[in-house]
């Protein structure tokens, strides 16, 4: 019996919906990048990108626990002397929520084209609402 590999034009994908309505970042972050991945499907192939798009709302009132509203930080670095960037989470959440989940769900994805690829199928809106109604997403359970 052979095993089952699936070719790019078989892949389909759906939309689905998330609401970060009170859920944990990690947690969050976690269940997005298996649905973005595809392994969440029987018919996963790890070097062909069969996941779904993901729409995420409310990305504004995702939580963390513990302590880490006051101790976690996001860095960057221009590749300059002195050009590195330090940012605390609560200045991010408040000018950038939908950052702080896209970073999140990045670093779950694999490092590579594929993993780039992948990311952008995911659509993160702070509020509420979502200019996707035409593609009738899913609501997807966490």
């Amino acid at each position: 019996m052979k095993s089952f590999m699936a070719k790019k034009e078989d892949a389909s994908q759906t939309w689905r919906l998330v609401d970060a309505d009170g859920q944990v970042l990690g947690r969050l972050a976690s269940r997005v990048a298996v649905a973005l991945m595809g392994k969440d499907k029987p018919t996963y192939t790890p070097h062909v990108d069969v996941g779904d798009h993901v729409i995420v709302v409310n990305a504004e009132k995702v939580r963390v626990t513990g302590r880490k509203a006051e101790t976690k930080t996001y860095q960057r670095y221009s590749g300059y002397p002195g050009g590195q960037k330090i940012i605390p989470y609560k200045r991010m959440m408040a000018r950038r929520p939908e950052e702080v989940v896209r970073l999140a769900v990045r670093r779950m994805l694999p490092k590579n084209a594929l993993g780039r690829n992948m990311l952008k199928k995911l659509r993160i809106f702070a509020g509420p609402t979502h200019d996707h109604a035409a593609q009738q997403p899913v609501p997807m359970e966490l």
